[in-house]
């Protein structure tokens, strides 16, 4: 037998989530060597101390630390030129969601990217979730028969603060999306309309800065089936993060546990959620191992990335597309929204060339 190889893996940017894949990093028995950095190098330093791992002062030195896999979480901001110094370095990239702040620097960095050496690996954790997956193979079995509605939801219990609020793009770019990709991740399906509407009732915050904090959208896919997505910053009952795909055969539900924070009406105690999973890195903390084991693999050369940026791509035009039938209360075809940067001949004259 083939020993599996180890790796030396970089991870900038040690916020929330960050130091939550350096924990899943710094137990892999296949991460032979974690070195971490921050803006803030005491940050970095009182993490990778926790850890038992290295910190170096700043993204240069990290990326001249002979690594085999960059991890990406830092600020949306900083995205592109990130993903774009460790692939011309022959790095491979994990990097989380969005891969740019808005859809031209997403495009432009696919384009940029679309004759990498090495692979990119984009932060869609719910991929790898075991309910998820088990939906997609019921779907592409057969199992349901032909899907006639597909109802999705992402449900926070408490809205983010202001500050980020501001800077996350709207409710459709910084929360929907993640049902954007999965919707056609389980289907196999493309989205060629959307229709969508928001209401900013409750926090002030949202108006301010031109959000919602409650959405609707019905997408139609490229077979006509129906999907609902309900979106909300504000769900009392707890976090409630669901797929429901009802065929003509039977039906699948992903998310139904007695963690899924649903009260019946009906006579009886029929009540769930009472242990309600408090946000999405509790919820998700299996599917976010399963994924940076994976890209583990994917810089150990043993994989091939598993959700390239062409998937951000995919479900950010989705989003933009909500936006735009939000403010302009009609529907919207996926034609409307373009693939590419404005100017393919100038699309990634603003990443940086190193």
């Amino acid at each position: 037998m083939i020993a599996e190889r180890r790796v030396g893996i970089g991870l900038a940017g040690t916020g929330r989530i960050g130091t939550r894949h350096a924990e899943i990093l710094a137990r892999s028995p296949r991460v032979e060597r974690l070195l971490l950095t921050d803006v803030d190098a005491d940050r970095a330093s009182a993490v990778a101390g926790e850890l038992g791992v290295e910190s170096v002062p700043d993204i240069d030195a990290l990326l001249d630390a002979d690594l085999d896999g960059l991890v990406v979480a830092t600020p949306t901001d900083s995205h592109p030129e990130l993903i774009v110094r460790a692939v011309e370095r022959g790095i491979p990239v994990f990097c989380e969601k969005p891969v740019a702040a808005d859809l031209a620097g997403t495009a432009a960095v696919v384009a940029r990217l679309r004759d990498a050496p090495v692979p990119v690996q984009v932060g869609f954790q719910r991929r790898f979730d075991a309910g998820y997956r088990a939906a997609r193979d019921a779907v592409r079995s057969g199992e349901l028969g032909r899907l006639h509605t597909v109802r999705a939801n992402t449900l926070d219990p408490a809205p983010p603060p202001a500050d980020y609020l501001r800077r996350s793009g709207g409710i459709f770019r910084d929360c929907g999306v993640h049902d954007f990709d999965i919707v056609g991740w389980v289907t196999g399906r493309e989205v060629v309309r959307v229709y969508a509407h928001g209401t900013d009732r409750g926090e002030a915050a949202f108006t301010v800065c031109g959000d919602v904090g409650t959405a609707a959208v019905l997408l139609t896919l490229d077979d006509d089936t129906l999907v609902t997505v309900s979106l909300t910053r504000r769900n009392g009952a707890g976090y409630d993060v669901r797929l429901e795909l009802l065929g003509e055969r039977t039906n699948l539900v992903v998310g139904l546990d007695d963690r899924t924070p649903l009260r019946s009406a009906e006579p009886g105690d029929h009540h769930t959620g009472a242990l309600a999973y408090p946000g999405f890195l509790e919820r998700f903390h299996r599917a976010y191992i399963e994924e940076l084991d994976t890209f583990v693999a994917v810089a150990a050369d043993d994989l091939p990335s598993p959700c390239p940026p062409e998937a951000a791509l995919t479900a950010l035009r989705i989003a933009e597309a909500c936006e735009l039938s939000r403010h302009e209360r009609r529907p919207v075809d996926l034609t409307e929204i373009p693939y590419a940067p404005p100017d393919r001949s100038t699309s990634s004259a603003w990443l940086p060339n190193h």
